[in-house]
Order: C-alpha cells, then structure tokens, then sequence
C-alpha cells in the first residue's frame, strides 16, 4: 500500500445538518466507536458551543476509549466585538478538552464584510489570534478556511492571505473549503496547483460539498495534486446536497490509487458501516450508491449474468468482497437462463442450461412480471416459486376462503376491521375471525390464529414493512382506482428478513398473496433448517 491519506470524518457534525437525520448524545457515541473500529483518524465530533447534544456528547466521550480515531472539536473563530478570553462560545470549544480543534474562519471578503461585519484587517487578526489559542490547548489545530475556492476567484490576495495568517499562528493543517459545493473540478485543480506553487509549505486539507455532484471528485483530483488530508462524511450526509461522500472516496484511493486511507483489512468493513450508520440516521441505505449501496454490484440482463459467471471482471470494476458487499443477480423479465441458474446456485442448487426446468422457471418469472411481480425485491417469493416448481415445497395447509369487513359507523371513530379465514390443515378444518389495525392486519391475525395451533413457530414472525405500488395501466380502462396495484410484505424473526409479493386488481388480494407467501416462506425455511420437507 502507498502513501497515507489522514481520514478525516465529520459525520457527527457536518453530517448531522442534512434533512430528516438528528443524532441524540448516544447515536454520536455509537457511531464513533464504529467509525474508530474501522479506523477513521479524525472524528469531528460536534460544536461544544452550539447546543446541548454536543456538549453532552464532549462529556460523555471521555469514558470511552479508541484505539485509533483522535476526536476533534469544532468551532469558529471568536467574534468580532470580542476577543478569545472574552467569547465564550469559543472558550467553550477550548474547553472540550479533545486532542484536535478545529476551527473554521472567513477567508472570502464577502462574508468578512457582510456576514462578519467586520473589516479584512480584524478578520486576519482573528483568525491569527483564535490558532494560537487554540494551539495552546490542543495537540493539533486545522484551520478550515470557509469558502476558500470562491473567495480565491474572486479575491486571491486576501483569500491567500487568510491562510497565510493561519500557518503564521502554527496550524497544523489548513483546509481548503468549497462550502457552496459549486466548483467545477478544472477550477479545484488549477486553484490548488496555483496555491501549492505560491504556497507549499503547509500541510493542505480538503473539504468540498456536493452541490454540483462532484465533491469526491474534488476531493479525488486534490489528493493526486499532493493534499493527503480529506474531510467527508458516510453516506455523503450533510446540508442541503450533502458532503463528500468517505464510503466513494476511500475505495477510489485504496483501490485505484493504491494509496492508505485505512488499517490493513478494515476496508471490507466499509458497507457495513455504510448500514450501520444509515441505520443510526433512521434513513433508508440509498441503493444504488457506489460501492456499498445494495445495488452497486447488481445484474439484471442476461447477457450480463451470462458473463460474469464467466468472469466477474466482464462486468463488475472491483470485487464486491473488497468494500464487504456482496454480488447480485435480479430476475425480471429481462432475465434469462443464466440468471435462472444463478439465483438456483445461491439457493444450493446446481442446475444447468439443458434443464427443463430452467427454461419452465424463465417463462414462469417472465409471464408474472409481465403481470407486474418485481422477483428483484421479493426474493423469498423467487425462492418458493423455484423449490415449488421443483416439487419441494409441501402443502402447509389449504385456504377454504376468507372474508374482510372494513365499517365506520360515525365519522369522529376509527374504522373497524375484521377478517375470517377457513383453512384446512392435514385434514382438519380451522376457522377463525380476528380484528386488526386496517383490513391487511386483520387478515394477518386471522390467518396467524387459525395455523399457530398446527405451526407454533409462525409466532415467532412479525410483519415488519407493507408497500403498495399502482401500476401503469396497459389499458386506459383500468386506471385510477381500477388499476392494478403491487403489494411488497417484508417480514422477519430473529434470524433474517424476507420480502414477498402480490399482485391484483384487488389490493386486498394482492396482500394477501404476498401474506401468504411470507407465511410459507417462514414454515419452509424453518423446515430446511431442520432437515425436513426438502
């Protein structure tokens, strides 16, 4: 491995401002300590001053310890009127007592002016002033100069004298800013080359946003110019379109730059740290992001899988292994046999091309997604089409009918709903009636009461997300509330999570063919595990 790049995260901070994420004292821990488990060298941990999260986070960070990552606290510069004794919101980013500070300054003279209110010259004075008070408290200080890039455009003089000032007080990294995440990367390119001309001596940083869809490859071409300390966040969080994205940015520079972002091996932590965090935002993982999104490594066409079966590389520029993702083959009505005989192979089941059964499998999946079925999301339910038209999926019981009753008798209450279901199962007969939340719960329970007493283990299932989709119509006549509708059920215990579908005209129908599928899917798995049925 190559040179080494310093990682610098500020998921906890800047990541924190995106809409929709908010991170109590006890996500920002959890999320620390994964992001030093990988082995992330800075982790920004908040503004101690700017609110009570943060400085309970600060507090409460000191009973822990990392093995790798040194935390930073962040913070401005101290105000204009006041000076770094007398701000206290300053003093109280001194006081956090981290082993990094880093302070962010005005370096474009449009904000020195309007946003500071304050003259070029006080503006140097404090930024010079606020590094080295900050020096005397912390073992290193990086100095983020606020909107270096435009400031450079349309003033260099200052812009250049700004971090001057800063290297002048003994900053042990000045980092270059695209706030606005509006630059182009031919202008961070030729501006960085310009700066590393007329100004080589101190240690650069990175920072951009993604405004302009381009932050890791701003952060890409600074770090081949020579930066080696790069801010991001996971997941590319952050305000208005985001930071530049850490979980891109570190595999292009271990992977196709060959330099070091991370410990020996940590890199295939990476989409699981992706998840994790994902998970602590209470946001969905965005599929198709690049190298640990669910889509990333995702094969859809036939002549596709064909090919990757051959060879992996045909169609895939990294090994999914190497970030810990994992490769995929969807089934759709574009598939054909390989992708057939490529779902079968995950299943432990080898078949080949000659097989009849491959080709009765293709037209089966092809005739129900023409129909509107989606076997890309719904696995489980591909998974019991196959064992089923191999024959090893037993009759668990037989639907005699059902019958769901929506009723509102006054417009103030809620709607009462109420299912019935008769099954059958290994001839006798169950007959049961339940009450729900909505139509789709009620017939859940029902279906639940009336097999529980045959399979025990069904209480072990819980229905954890429901989807409805309206198609597009083929025939204009049946549009609106005519249309047929998708039903997605994903449902789990304590060992997995599984998805199924439905389709109909109907939507109680369509639910309860991706119910029904759930609850097979649960009594057949249970059944394999344990060496029975199959």
């Amino acid at each position: 491995m190559g040179e080494k790049v310093f990682i610098y995260d500020t998921t906890l901070r800047d990541g924190s401002q995106a809409e929709e994420v908010n991170f109590s004292p006890e996500d920002k821990i959890r999320i620390a300590r994964k992001l030093d488990e990988i082995g992330i060298d800075y982790i920004e941990g908040g503004w101690p001053s700017s609110n009570p999260t943060d400085e309970n986070f600060f507090k409460d960070i000191k009973n822990y310890e990392f093995k790798h990552s040194k935390i930073a606290a962040f913070g401005s510069t101290h105000h204009p009127k006041l000076n770094v004794s007398s701000d206290d919101s300053f003093k109280k980013v001194l006081d956090a007592q981290t082993e990094v500070i880093t302070l962010v300054g005005k370096s474009w003279d449009i904000h020195v002016k309007e946003a500071l209110k304050t003259t070029l010259d006080r503006n140097l004075e404090i930024i010079y002033d606020s590094i080295k008070a900050a020096k005397n408290k912390a073992k290193e200080v990086f100095f983020d100069a606020e909107h270096f890039f435009d400031g450079y455009k349309e003033n260099k003089e200052y812009t250049m004298a700004c971090i001057k000032k800063a290297y002048e007080a003994g900053s042990d990294c000045i980092v270059l800013c695209d706030t606005n995440g509006g630059c182009l990367t031919m202008e961070i390119k030729e501006i960085i080359e310009q700066v590393l001309k007329e100004f080589p001596e101190p240690e650069y940083g990175i920072h951009v946003h993604n405004d302009a869809e381009l932050a890791v490859a701003n952060s890409i071409v600074a770090v081949n110019l020579g930066i080696r300390h790069v801010q991001g966040t996971i997941n590319g969080y952050g305000e208005r379109c985001g930071n530049a994205n850490l979980c891109s940015i570190i595999p292009n520079l271990e992977l196709k730059m060959g330099l070091k972002c991370l410990p020996d091996g940590n890199l295939k932590k990476l989409t699981s740290l992706s998840r994790f965090v994902a998970e602590i935002a209470n946001l969905s993982p965005f599929k198709r992001q690049p190298y640990v999104g669910e889509s990333a490594f995702a094969h859809k066409g036939g002549i596709h899988v064909s090919a990757i079966m051959s060879n992996p590389r045909t169609y895939e520029h990294i090994p999914p292994e190497k970030v810990g993702n994992r490769q995929r083959v969807l089934l759709s009505d574009l598939a054909g046999k390989s992708n057939i005989i490529f779902k079968a192979k995950q299943f432990g089941l080898n078949l080949k091309k000659e097989d009849p059964i491959v080709l009765e499998l293709l037209e089966e999946v092809k005739n129900l997604e023409m129909l509107g079925y989606e076997f890309s999301v719904a696995e489980a339910s591909f998974e019991l089409l196959l064992y089923k038209t191999l024959g090893k999926v037993r009759k668990y019981y037989e639907l005699i009918g059902f019958r769901v009753l929506d009723a509102m008798q006054k417009e103030i209450e809620e709607p009462i709903s109420e299912a019935t279901v008769m099954v059958r199962v290994g001839g006798k007969l169950s007959h049961t009636a339940a009450i729900g939340k909505g139509p789709v719960n009620a017939l859940d329970n029902a279906l639940r009461k009336a097999l529980e007493g045959f399979y025990p283990n069904l209480k072990e299932m819980k229905l954890l997300d429901f989807k409805v989709r309206v198609l597009t119509p083929k025939d204009p006549e049946f549009a609106g509330t005519a249309s047929m509708v998708r039903v997605f059920i994903e449902s789990g215990d304590q060992k997995q999570r599984w998805i199924t579908v439905g389709v109909s005209y109907n939507i109680i129908e369509a639910s309860w063919k991706a119910l029904q599928d759930s609850v097979i899917y649960k009594l057949f798995k249970d059944d394999r595990e344990k060496g029975n049925g199959i």
